[in-house]
């Protein structure tokens, strides 16, 4: 059984002081509660976990415009968070309560700048954030800023983006056997020690050509967290239990083509990515992360024709890693309960994902004050099998099961709509 609720409130106001001050100041509350119990098919353990996370804070900004090429941008948020982890397993016995607070008190400010022939754009500033959490530690984090854009030509431009950011707020994930795979995630809060605040560093460096009905762009990038778990990334190795702290770095280049005209636009993309984790603490201490997915292509066009609307679009990337158990001696009995004894993490790939869909929409008016629209759309026409996920584990007898999700087959779509 599976609850989840999600309620917020918020409000902001925005006053203009002169021609050159203005202020706005924002407000919120948010509450997000997950409750779900699971009793075991023989009825012998029942497990039930609430996971409650209550949000509240206040933003104000303030934008002073002093002269027509510089804008400074000033702030103070506030911002109180705290989250209860509630578990009872009646067999063995266990109780868990715990609930945690977080206050984050943000300062910030930035400068930008724009040329007086609008050619050269650049914003620069920084955010200085103190996390408290009122159980364990307190912590000061620095995140500089900057982005940039140029203007070499009238059509070509390139931008230039670097940031620091961070978060105190973290999801473990469960094992993907727990509550059938549906819901395995719970929010919980940085202690500073188990857990540290995650701190990210990006950049960004990108041409963007704009020229009449053709449209291109081509951006490199690169991005480094600090600070995770291996209890937060969903595991499925040796590595699910541990909660070694470590980081992931990604870098990789886009790029995107559209040719576009009042009838039809043609668009195609390309990426390619290499996403690896780093973990000192385990052996190996650098492999693939379980979003490593290196390349991803997009092929995909829409024609028009007086009242009709056509679109077709391809799907290509290669597959996500995942770890297989080892084929001699796969289970660990020296545990209780037994574990799985897998290979090398993340040593193994899905195979290629390829998925094509297609769709029509018919628009006619049913009155001179009512419209409507007819569509049509077929997901995976070719009924192509996608397997998206694979793991193991063991069921009630020792024995390794291997489970795969799979994506929806042939799936077809029909849609009626109208506008007045």
């Amino acid at each position: 059984m599976l609850d989840q609720t999600n309620l917020s409130l918020g409000g902001s106001i925005e006053s203009h002081w002169s021609d050159t001050f203005s202020t706005h100041l924002n407000a919120y509350s948010s509450q997000y509660e997950l409750d779900s119990e699971n009793t075991t098919v023989n009825g012998q353990q029942s497990l039930t976990q609430t996971n409650r996370v209550l949000e509240r804070g206040a933003k104000l900004n303030t934008h002073y415009k002093m002269d027509s090429k510089l804008h400074w941008l000033n702030g103070y948020q506030f911002s109180e968070t705290g989250i209860l982890n509630f578990t009872d397993v009646d067999q063995p016995p266990f109780k868990s309560d715990i609930l945690e607070v977080m206050h984050t008190h943000s300062v910030f400010s930035e400068i930008g700048y724009e040329s007086s022939n609008q050619k050269f754009l650049a914003r620069v500033g920084g955010r200085l954030n103190y996390f408290n959490n009122l159980d364990t530690f307190d912590e000061i984090v620095v995140e500089p800023r900057l982005n940039m854009h140029y203007a070499l030509t009238d059509n070509l431009k390139v931008e230039f983006l670097g940031e620091f950011k961070s978060q105190a707020t973290n999801q473990i994930v469960d094992l993907e056997q727990n509550f059938l795979g549906i819901e395995k995630r719970r929010w919980i809060l940085s202690d500073g020690n188990q857990l540290p605040i995650t701190k990210s560093k990006q950049a960004s460096l990108g041409f963007n050509y704009n020229y009449r009905d053709l449209y291109v762009s081509l951006e490199s990038f690169y991005k480094e967290v600090n600070g995770i778990s291996t209890e937060t990334q969903g595991f499925q190795n040796p590595f699910q239990f541990g909660g070694e702290i470590g980081k992931y770095e990604v870098k990789g280049v886009e790029f995107l083509v559209n040719n576009k005209t009042n009838d039809y636009s043609l668009w195609f993309s390309y990426a390619f990515n290499l996403n690896d984790y780093y973990f000192e603490d385990v052996v190996p201490n650098t492999f693939p992360n379980n979003l490593d997915i290196r390349h991803t292509f997009t092929l995909a066009g829409t024609y028009t024709y007086n009242n009709f609307r056509f679109g077709v679009g391809l799907n290509y990337r290669t597959g996500k890693p995942f770890t297989e158990p080892f084929e001699e001696n796969p289970i660990n009995t020296t545990f209780f309960p037994s574990r799985i004894n897998y290979s090398e993490a993340n040593s193994s790939r899905l195979p290629e994902y390829l998925r094509a869909d297609a769709s029509a929409i018919y628009d006619f008016d049913l009155s001179p004050e009512v419209g409507a629209s007819i569509g049509v759309s077929v997901l995976n026409f070719t009924d192509r099998t996608n397997i998206l996920d694979t793991y193991y584990r063991l069921n009630e007898n020792d024995e390794i099961e291997k489970v795969e999700n799979v994506s929806l087959g042939l799936t077809p779509n029909f849609s009626f709509r109208l506008s007045f």
